[in-house]
């Protein structure tokens, strides 16, 4: 039995003279193989995974019978070397296994091979691999042979995939939408500006054609060509007809993107810009809905939409979905891309693009065009009105490492025209991006309270952890103590009391309210901000106070969240999203704790409309503004999601870190509200919240409107009518 290995776009095989059959070049972030075998076939597989240049972190997706998806992944942290071993029986109706040999643009080498048994696969590693220390040896085990459920039958044409039915639903939604009068977009209203260098006609043809097919009048398209070499792409200019709506600058030097851009900008006639890629596609009906966007906004100075994920082809293969405007999202990624849709005079006043940021020099374009613009004038249009060619052929995943440092450079140079001294390295993903800031000269106090009652074990591992393991320097802590009468935990706050100026507890016999243990707690704090803690969170890492408090060096912010895990590695907490079941809910809960989500934004820092209290670092401003939490409505559950409202209502900014990493072993000091007299409780805080907040209604601006607010995995919806964005 031959294995056969299935590269994705993001993979390249390496045939420079000399070398090595096996060895590949990863493109960009997404690299995947996938591995087929027939349904009669040898048992057992051996994967050779050898690192060419730096470590590489890989990760191996098992199908249960519902394809490849996150939840069924098997991570390995950072290696050289590694063999992987397989059991995938010797028959069955899976057939396939993917493997992901790293998260960002490298070289390695890579080989399968199956064996009839575990002992000729064992030979063969010893004799052949000659594995050494070194060497990471994983066994993936048995792997499922068979579908857990039999798949429907199907007769006919094969059913469109959801990614399908979701821009096949919009595109017609926007067909049907009737046109808005025109105002603000009279005249020549936009130029899509368009760099071009030795593109394949068929890529300039599908582009032509796009914009042709819009049906709106008062746009242009400008091709600006970088000096193209190649004879197909010149004899593509020479065989177009003049159209006063399409037009050519043909730039006689290569001068790269950036210059190539400010060519055709300074041609242009309207007073919006669009840029393009010259490999990439309009949707249909992209400027009817822009047009009646800013028709409906006329105060708008930025306008993104999003893009569907087409192959070579333009079959579709995904979909990005964004946030509304999130400026902490953006210093991490650049989450906006295409279609982005400027005011003319505005970039004017920036002078265009830069040269010396190729890879990427629409970041470095966007991070000065948005500098200082009124958050609410910058729209998202929820829409896939850009067709994104992923080929894995664009400047910034062939030249990734020089993409990256451009983009860095852009970053802290925005950060110093706020007079903001900041470092940046990479993210969890190590193409995104984390802002250092400049450590203060005084970190300043932080009060972290502590409600708690009982329980030994928790209350002495989270006191051990805080005055241990955490480095940093200027704090308290206040237990607030609702009645414990365990003498280990009495005789605990003994020795602390004694041996730490820093250590207070308070006792107080009274029902479990958490909101007025965390009043009592805020009312006798001395610091200049409040961290509200909970007694079942355990620390990973000495920097986690650090980095939390850091955050607050980004504008308005108020509150900011940590991320937070399960004992057994998963997702507990990466952020609460408002309307959730009606209510709010986390999400991505349960997923592997290295999940980035959609764009990888779990790996960097969001705005969010609200984080857990388990870990709520609340600044000295929020809480002099917000006042305390609300013991009357929230004793035990939602008083977080109730006190973050206020704090976004009132203007604050919530900030989720994943660089803060905790665990937190939900409840266990306090047990279950599913039944009796916590039940009933519960019930009339879900009212509460309801009642005072309109969750049910609440449109959370972290959420793409695309996904589903049903469950913390959320799926893309079916859409049934058009979200056109406003000013508020």
């Amino acid at each position: 039995m031959t294995l056969k290995i299935v590269p994705n776009a993001d993979l390249e095989r390496d045939i420079s003279i000399g070398a090595h059959a096996g060895l590949w070049t990863s493109l960009g972030d997404d690299p995947a193989f996938e591995i087929r075998f027939p349904p009669v076939r040898k048992r057992m597989i051996v994967i050779h995974l050898t690192a060419a240049d730096e470590p590489i972190d890989p990760k191996f997706y098992v199908n249960r019978g519902y394809g490849f998806r996150e939840k069924d992944t098997v991570t390995f942290s950072e290696g050289h070397r590694f063999i992987i071993t397989a059991d995938i029986g010797s028959a069955g109706s899976i057939c396939a296994l993917r493997a992901d040999p790293a998260t960002f643009p490298t070289r390695f080498q890579f080989d399968a091979v199956a064996f009839a048994s575990a002992k000729s696969a064992e030979k063969y590693i010893a004799e052949t691999l000659g594995a050494d220390e070194k060497t990471r040896r994983v066994d993936l085990g048995k792997l499922p042979r068979h579908w857990m459920k039999l798949p429907r039958l199907r007769f006919g044409r094969r059913g469109a995939s959801l990614t399908v039915q979701y821009a096949d639903a919009s595109y017609r939604l926007a067909s049907e939408l009737a046109a808005a009068p025109v105002s603000v977009t009279a005249g020549t209203w936009l130029s899509v500006v368009v760099p071009v260098y030795n593109a394949p006609p068929r890529y300039l043809d599908d582009l032509v054609k796009s914009f042709e097919t819009q049906g709106e009048q008062g746009i242009e398209l400008l091709l600006s060509d970088d000096g193209s070499t190649s004879p197909e792409t010149r004899r593509w200019y020479e065989s177009q007809q003049s159209k006063d709506n399409v037009r050519f600058v043909l730039n006689e030097r290569n001068g790269g993107i950036a210059a190539a851009t400010n060519a055709g900008l300074s041609h242009a006639k309207g007073q919006w810009i669009a840029l393009l890629d010259h490999d990439d596609v309009i949707a249909p009906h992209a400027f009817k809905l822009i047009r009646h966007t800013l028709e409906q906004n006329p105060k708008a100075n930025f306008l993104y939409t999003d893009e569907l994920v087409v192959d070579d082809t333009l079959k579709p293969t995904g979909v990005m979905l964004k946030p509304a405007y999130d400026s902490v999202l953006l210093t991490g990624v650049n989450y906006i891309n295409h279609f982005s849709v400027y005011r003319h005079d505005r970039l004017r006043e920036i002078g265009y693009l830069r040269t010396g940021y190729d890879g990427s020099q629409d970041y470095d374009l966007l991070l000065r065009y948005l500098e200082g613009l009124p958050e609410d004038s910058i729209l998202h249009l929820p829409y896939p009105a850009y067709w994104w060619r992923r080929n894995g052929k664009t400047y910034s995943r062939k030249f990734m490492d020089a993409a990256t440092v451009n983009a860095r450079k852009a970053l802290t140079e925005r950060f110093e025209r706020q007079r903001q001294a900041i470092e940046v390295e990479g993210a969890l993903t190590k193409t995104l991006h984390r802002i250092r800031f400049e450590p203060p000269r005084e970190w300043p106090k932080i009060s972290i309270v502590i409600p708690s009652k009982d329980n030994f074990d928790l209350i002495s591992r989270i006191l051990g952890d805080i005055f241990a393991k955490t480095d940093y320097p200027n704090f308290e802590v206040l237990v607030i103590d609702n009645g414990s009468t365990d003498p280990s935990v009495l005789e605990l706050y003994d020795r602390y009391r004694q041996a730490e100026p820093r250590f207070s507890a308070s006792i107080a016999p009274e029902a479990f309210n958490f909101s007025r243990s965390i009043n009592r707690g805020l009312s006798t704090a001395t610091g200049e901000h409040y961290l509200i803690l909970n007694n079942d969170v355990e620390v990973m890492e000495p920097g986690w106070l650090k980095e939390m408090v850091s955050c607050l060096a980004y504008d308005r912010t108020g509150i900011v969240g940590a991320k937070l895990l399960f004992s057994n590695d998963k997702m507990q907490h990466a952020g609460v999203v408002i309307g959730f079941g009606g209510l709010a809910g986390h999400w991505y809960m349960n997923k592997p704790k290295e999940f980035g989500g959609p764009m990888n934004r779990l790996h960097v820092r969001n705005t969010m409309t609200c984080v857990t209290g388990a870990v709520m670092l609340i600044s000295g401003d929020c809480l002099r503004k917000i006042g305390l939490f609300d013991e009357e409505n929230f004793a035990v559950a939602y008083n977080d999601v109730d006190y973050c409202l206020r704090a976004y209502t009132a203007g604050f900014r919530i900030i989720w870190t994943p660089f803060a990493c905790l665990y937190h072993h939900e409840s266990l000091s306090r047990g279950s509200d599913k039944s009796g007299e916590r039940k009933k409780r519960f019930e009339q805080e879900k009212q509460n919240l309801r009642r005072l907040h309109a969750t049910q209604n609440f449109i959370d601006r972290s959420l793409n409107p695309a996904y589903s607010r049903d469950k913390s995995d959320p799926r893309i919806v079916i859409p049934t009518r058009l979200h056109i964005p406003s000013m508020t």
